[in-house]
């Protein structure tokens, strides 16, 4: 019997609601890691209180706010489909 699962209620964590909220929460999560590293000559060490920010912005990592972009963008286009222990991904029906 085969089984169906959409993107959206695969509940990996790393999606967000809305496109453009994933994309503010890239442009605070980056804009404070890198502000955090380039302002150092600037402003002293102080300014490494950034990083933190940044990191809470991005859920962890630079590469899970990656995979959050993708999901996050393909969330209710794709279907998964397993059938006789092989699983593939298929555009869902409009």
């Amino acid at each position: 019997m085969p089984t169906t699962d959409t993107a959206a209620s695969s509940g990996s964590g790393f999606a967000s609601a809305s496109v453009p909220r994933h994309l503010a929460r890239g442009a605070v999560g980056f804009g404070a890691l890198i502000a955090a590293f380039a302002l150092i000559p600037f402003l002293g060490p102080v300014t490494l209180l950034l990083a933190p920010v940044g990191l809470i912005a991005l859920r962890g990592c630079p590469m899970c706010w990656a995979i959050g972009l993708a999901e996050t963008v393909s969330r209710g286009r794709l279907r998964r489909e397993c059938t006789n222990g092989s699983c593939e991904l298929k555009p869902v029906p409009r």
